[in-house]
């Protein structure tokens, strides 16, 4: 991916360094599973959060320790968001909307969101509640090791992903979807979920497609990174991976042929209004 060049963004809150004596989830097997759903791009995280505690909300400040990768890998992060800004921005004005840009939050181990306390396990995640897209740059370690899915244009889907829940609640998706929620059983709730996160892969390819219109950001093999760690976190493979066995009802982010299919939807029509996931099956 070319993104040196690229422009960064003023709006990355860096907390890396700030210690946050978070809640301890409880372990098992559904801890686990929870985790690693949850840890792959997008979802729920509330759902292993617990909310504000008396005790747990009593941060320490250490001096920011950061190696140069690091420090790289968070240049890249400003990059790609202030890429982000730049294309839904457009389609934004396009529309006759104005986009409002989010901002993105890195830390180390645990944070405190509007929407709770989280750990890195969580993996990156979007909080509506404050606009804030929150990532433990670790998470790139463990995408490319943990779940085989290398590459820069890997790492920039995955925020062009939670950018995409956020385009959902600007657009009142979200809260429409939480809504039909609260009405349904246990089973329907986890396929709405699965709409709203195969939507925001759609969304995450019209970024990669208007972007590489615009900018010429792609390089050889940069889609395929991509396709690839769509592939990787589908629930079907999780599932398999944690527990041996596959439980269709329970998926909340869809499986692996989804997510890749939905992806290519988005960047090979480059039109958000092609990612109406909740209008097909």
């Amino acid at each position: 991916m070319r993104w040196q060049i690229g422009r960064r963004s003023e709006n990355v809150e860096d907390r890396r360094g700030s210690r946050i004596s978070a809640p301890v989830v409880g372990g098992g097997i559904g801890a686990v599973i929870l985790s690693l759903v949850v840890a792959l791009l997008g979802g729920d995280p509330s759902v292993i959060w617990q909310q504000d505690n008396a005790q747990s909300d009593r941060p320490t400040t250490e001096s920011p320790r950061t190696t140069q990768g690091q420090d790289q890998m968070a240049d890249f992060v400003s990059v790609v968001l202030a890429n982000t800004e730049d294309t839904w921005s457009s389609i934004f004005r396009e529309q006759g909307n104005t986009y409002v840009e989010p901002k993105l939050v890195l830390y180390s181990d645990a944070v405190k969101s509007a929407c709770g306390f989280a750990r890195s396990a969580v993996g990156p995640f979007y909080c509506p509640r404050d606009e804030k897209v929150y990532i433990d740059l670790s998470f790139y370690r463990d995408l490319k090791n943990k779940y085989q899915a290398p590459g820069d244009f890997a790492q920039a889907y995955v925020i062009a992903h939670e950018v995409g829940h956020h385009v959902q609640n600007l657009l009142g998706i979200s809260d429409k979807v939480r809504a039909l929620q609260n009405q349904v059983g246990e089973v329907e709730a986890n396929q709405l979920s699965v709409r709203l996160e195969l939507q925001a892969d759609c969304f995450a390819g019209v970024w990669a497609n208007r972007a590489e219109r615009s900018r010429q950001i792609l390089e050889e093999g940069d889609i395929e990174e991509a396709l690839n760690a769509a592939s990787s976190i589908g629930d079907d493979r999780l599932q398999e991976q944690a527990r041996g066995y596959i439980v269709p009802e329970s998926f909340t982010h869809g499986s692996s042929a989804q997510r890749v299919r939905w992806f290519k939807q988005g960047i090979q029509t480059g039109d958000p209004k092609q990612c109406n996931t909740f209008a097909k099956s």
